[in-house]
């Protein structure tokens, strides 16, 4: 499926004039119809694959426990 610059840019949470430059400087690719720019989205599907993974590990890890500390002394 292919979106134009405002459509991509709702779809990535980014402003136009960023995707813009980021089209421009090769960091998206896109194809040029003579009057505008589109972008073709199956480029992003890695991209939010490793964010969905990054996501899970970082929920993995918050939920191990912190271990007690073996410097603590008892007090009693």
């Amino acid at each position: 499926m292919y979106m134009t610059i405002p459509e991509t840019a709702v779809f990535l949470s980014m402003p136009e004039e960023q995707v813009m430059s980021y089209v421009l400087e090769g960091r998206i690719r896109a194809v040029n119809d003579g009057e505008q720019y589109l972008i073709n989205t199956s480029q992003f599907e890695t991209h939010f694959q490793q964010l969905e993974l990054a996501k899970q590990a970082l929920e993995e890890w918050r939920a191990i426990p912190i271990p007690d500390d073996v410097d603590i002394q008892d007090e009693d």
